[in-house]
């Protein structure tokens, strides 16, 4: 097949392109580079500098016949996005709708989303499920939101062939792929940052939740199992419906777990300092991957945050100055 990849220069979309280009396709990676590395992506494939907001850049591409798209190119900062949430819906809404244009145009008919299980905002029940409420409690949760629901019009109205894919925190590695963002603001990398001497501390924010440890729990799904679930929706995607799946990984891991899991792992102490909660940090957020399981048959290969945080760590060591370019 021929696909287009948007993002696939940033940690998950290049581990898709990665898997994609292992099974012999022909792939085409759009992105601006504000936050992908050309490190990231592989010799042999194309490289498109450019973003969303450039639709008739986009037309140009689309219309030299792809399969289909697997769409990754986002914002996903949630505190930048409550300071800047014009910044989010252009980019992420209005960035979507220029790509659904252009595959309405060219006659693409297939695309696979990179949603996120924060459209749910502060859940009623653990695990989340797709009939859970959708109340997002941020600007780059409601841009996501407004996306999939885009996506359930368009594939009525115009034949499109569409899946959301929602979930948490991701993490791990894929050979000389990882995880490398600025600013760094999920658990593991930054507790491997300590670890590493990067940083002198982790923050664990709040104590006193109503868990077994005090800490808040959390989903985490490792990325090559993450890729390969976008994978096994493209192809199961069908000609005028929108469907949606939540991935997960079939339990929570506390904040007190990672910190204790990753000394384990890389043999450091790693200092951690106890501070007061967030506001509006939920004590539990878990999402169900029951209908996935059971509609799609994907399962995660890699469940155990030793396995995460091993490969995680792995990277890291062998690139210990992260990506040059």
């Amino acid at each position: 097949m021929k696909l287009l990849v948007t993002g696939g220069a940033g940690y998950i979309g290049s581990v898709m392109t990665k898997q994609l280009v292992e099974a012999g396709h022909e792939v085409t990676v759009m992105d601006n580079f504000t936050k992908g590395h050309h490190q990231a992506v592989q010799s042999q494939v194309r490289i498109v500098e450019s973003d969303l907001l450039d639709p008739q850049r986009l037309k140009e591409v689309l219309s030299e016949g792809y399969t289909g798209v697997l769409h990754f190119a986002a914002l996903s900062l949630v505190g930048e996005s409550v300071t800047q949430p014009e910044r989010y819906y252009r980019n992420n809404v209005v960035g979507t709708l220029n790509l659904l244009d252009a595959m309405r145009e060219n006659g693409v008919k297939r695309l696979v989303f990179s949603s996120t299980a924060a459209v749910y905002g502060a859940p009623e029940g653990i695990p989340i499920l797709e009939t859970s409420p959708t109340r997002p409690t941020n600007p780059y949760g409601g841009s996501k939101l407004a996306v999939d629901q885009m996506l359930g019009f368009e594939a009525e109205a115009h034949g499109l062939a569409a899946v959301s894919l929602r979930y948490f925190n991701v993490a791990g590695a894929s050979g000389d792929i990882g995880e490398l963002h600025n600013p760094e603001t999920h658990l593991i990398p930054l507790v491997l940052q300590a670890a590493a001497g990067k940083r002198e501390s982790v923050q664990i924010y709040g104590t006193d939740y109503a868990t077994p440890d005090g800490t808040a729990i959390r989903d985490y799904i490792h990325v090559e199992d993450l890729a390969r679930a976008h994978t096994i929706a493209f192809e199961h995607a069908q000609a005028g419906r929108h469907t949606i799946y939540n991935l997960g990984n079939g339990k929570g891991f506390s904040v007190r777990e990672v910190i204790e899991t990753a000394r384990r792992v890389t043999g450091k102490p790693i200092k951690a300092i106890e501070s007061e909660r967030r506001v509006g940090d939920p004590p539990v957020l878990v999402a169900s991957s029951e209908k996935v399981q059971r509609e799609l048959g994907w399962q995660p290969q890699k469940p155990e945050l030793s396995t995460m945080i091993a490969d995680a760590w792995n990277w890291m060591q062998t690139h210990p100055q992260g990506y040059t370019s």
